[in-house]
């Protein structure tokens, strides 16, 4: 939660998730409804928070750094990595306007993390004249040390210098760490994230399709069985008028009773001849529904194919993801063996740096 230096600068409304920790693939909620996700600035310690409280507890709470990076996945929809949290923070909107607006607003305080932290870097050099070793430098001593043992130190300036240097390899150090472990941690989620969308935006348009077809299926099923059940009945009053007419001129008309149930036969039969082509009309229409039927079984094979097509993709993501993590894994290797380098050459700096003390006690 924010504190009482904190100030706010920046709010928006809305659903809040956090990457499922054991498969880094599906997203959790972290909030049943929208809330209020907000941007804060400590003065105090000179940085800048993203902080959502859901009910009592904070939901969000994640240090802007330089390195961090808003991504938009979707129209309503961006994500970004903490590394210190250890988790992927996802936000949907209602609005595409307000994902931009946010968007916007994270690449402001980001250039102002920076700022400030090159601010920081100056007022630290500015009290400490004598620091004059430079970033390449470091990075090309990195560099060595992964292959060869430390190099002897020598002395080419004043003492303070070297223990300025020391320090200055300590939050070079600190700086090199984070910035790979970020780069380590945010490389493979945002392509699977995107796989497995675009594989469950297929898997529903199959079941939409098959849907569809079961009841245009179903719909000619009935008006077949109906209109043979009037065919039926309309053969079935046929012979009775047959039958009626038979008997009437065997009577020679003398019954007019036998006449009007005639005549009532005849009026339900033109009745049933109408249903019957109001019916053939409807079997038509479904000829025509049977034609989209076949069209959609078509699309829902090439659908299917596409589907193979994109299992194939996510075997060869995954296939990818191992490799990648397997050379993630080397190179964490190789980051701590520089690690334990440089945390020898920082023991020896200090033991340089006693000496030198005693040196200048004398």
């Amino acid at each position: 939660m924010p504190s009482m230096g904190e100030q706010p600068l920046f709010s928006a409304k809305a659903h809040v998730f956090q990457i499922d920790p054991a498969t880094k693939r599906n997203w959790l909620p972290a909030s049943k409804h929208a809330v209020s996700v907000s941007f804060f600035y400590d003065a105090n310690r000179n940085a800048y928070r993203i902080i959502s409280v859901g009910g009592t507890k904070a939901i969000i709470n994640s240090t802007i750094t330089p390195n961090m990076t808003f991504t938009k996945t979707s129209h309503k929809f961006g994500q970004w990595a903490d590394s210190r949290a250890n988790t992927v923070y996802g936000l949907g909107f209602s609005t595409e306007q307000q994902l931009q607006q946010f968007s916007d607003q994270f690449k402001e305080v980001r250039e102002a993390a920076r700022l400030a932290r090159e601010k920081s870097q100056e007022r630290f050099e500015l009290t400490n004249p004598a620091l004059n070793i430079a970033a390449p430098q470091l990075s090309q001593e990195l560099s060595e040390d992964r292959h060869s043992p430390p190099p002897l130190l020598t002395v080419n300036g004043p003492c303070e210098d070297k223990l300025i240097r020391s320090r200055s390899a300590e939050v070079e150090l600190t700086t090199e760490k984070e910035s790979i472990k970020k780069m380590l941690s945010e490389g493979s989620v945002s392509c699977e994230l995107h796989m497995e969308a675009e594989l469950f935006t297929l898997q529903d348009s199959n079941a939409k399709l098959v849907s569809a077809l079961q009841e245009a299926e179903s719909s000619g099923q009935m008006w077949k069985k109906q209109l043979a059940e009037y065919q039926e009945e309309t053969d079935r009053l046929r012979e009775q008028v047959a039958e009626l007419e038979a008997q009437s001129v065997a009577s020679a008309g003398s019954d007019p009773e036998l006449s009007q149930s005639v005549e009532t036969l005849e009026d339900l039969l033109r009745t049933k001849d109408q249903e019957i082509q109001s019916l053939q009309c409807k079997k038509t229409d479904a000829s025509d529904l049977e034609q989209e039927k076949e069209e959609a079984m078509q699309r829902l094979q090439e659908l299917e194919q596409q589907n193979a097509v994109l299992e194939e993709r996510v075997k060869s993501a995954e296939t990818d993801l191992a490799a990648s993590q397997e050379e993630r894994q080397q190179t964490e290797g190789e980051v701590q063996q520089a690690i334990e380098v440089l945390d020898l050459k920082i023991l020896d700096l200090n033991s340089l740096r006693q000496s030198l003390s005693k040196l200048i006690d004398k």
